[in-house]
């Protein structure tokens, strides 16, 4: 009987989650919630599929925050869209958004080599990324402070906190 409950909010939910999607396409000006755009973008990534990666790109234009966090997501390893994944990073941590904001300091770190250019980049977006409750993002500024100093203890503790 659980499993049958589980399989029915499942089911329940997808039919929801698809509603929604058509809804959104009958009106090309509607930007999802959130819930909705994250679906698709895993969808996206886990199956593929232009209309899906389009639709993503739609409201990305149309200013949604998320929208373009998943593109950058989608794109970040793809090396000829890297800087378009960096763009999107960029406009989507401008707008708060804090999962943004760590994705695109972990490119500034791993583009960085050795001390200097690209990783000072990745400071400041590490600390927005804390500043707005990342747990990853605290545990880097822990990481990359210097041995001992306030700033680690004060990212340590407050890594500690979040969850």
């Amino acid at each position: 009987m659980e499993l049958f409950n589980k399989a029915g909010m499942l089911i329940s939910s997808v039919f929801v989650m698809v509603g929604a999607l058509i809804a959104c396409q009958a009106r090309d000006d509607v930007v999802p919630p959130a819930p909705v755009i994250e679906a698709v973008a895993q969808r996206l990534g886990e199956h593929g599929g232009a209309a899906a990666e389009r639709r993503l790109r739609e409201w990305a234009e149309q200013g949604s925050v998320v929208a373009k966090r998943e593109l950058g997501m989608l794109y970040q390893n793809k090396l000829p869209q890297r800087s378009e994944a960096m763009r999107l990073f960029e406009e989507a941590a401008r707008a708060g958004d804090s999962e943004s904001a760590f994705q695109l300091a972990e490119m500034y770190q791993r583009a960085g080599s050795g001390a200097g250019g690209e990783q000072d980049k990745a400071w400041p977006l590490y600390a927005q990324a804390a500043e707005h409750r990342h747990p990853q993002a605290a545990l880097r500024l822990v990481s990359l402070a210097k041995g001992g100093s306030e700033g680690a203890a004060r990212w340590l503790a407050a890594s500690g906190q979040l969850k």
